[in-house]
């Protein structure tokens, strides 16, 4: 990594990333629907009730990149602003990776242990971004 490229900023781009994969591939799934004849363009709900439970499940995993975006990008864009990545760097890709995890968790299951699974991944998110925020205004 280069001295801008540091473990905060390729966790920030990597969520950005992430998220913006999640929407390519809703997106890519509703066309398909649309050109197939299979989903008017004019009746796709947000939460993809009206499809599949695999579709539901893109569309809640996505929702929830777009929810935590604020919260743990903004403390992660907190530190790469105010130059202290060295509170944030040592965690950062392990909150991507937990991100990632709980998206493909998400996307594979809701039984009983992949909900556990799930909330252990964001559980994990959580407490890093507590530290962070408690480091952050120290």
């Amino acid at each position: 990594m280069g001295e801008t490229m540091t473990a905060s900023v390729v966790a920030l781009t990597g969520f950005v990333a992430w998220t913006l994969a999640l929407l390519i591939l809703m997106e890519a799934v509703r066309t398909v629907h649309v050109v197939t004849g299979r989903v008017p363009a004019n009746q796709f709900v947000p939460d993809n009730a009206n499809l599949s439970p695999f579709m539901q499940r893109l569309a809640r995993a996505h929702l929830n990149c777009i929810e935590g975006l604020p919260l743990f990008g903004g403390l992660l864009a907190i530190a790469i602003m105010t130059s202290p990545t060295s509170i944030t760097d040592p965690l950062a890709l392990w909150l991507l990776a937990a991100l990632i995890i709980q998206s493909v968790i998400h996307l594979a299951s809701l039984s009983a242990i992949a909900v556990t699974l799930r909330f252990t991944a964001f559980a994990v998110q959580l407490i890093i971004s507590v530290y962070w925020a408690w480091k952050l205004l120290a």
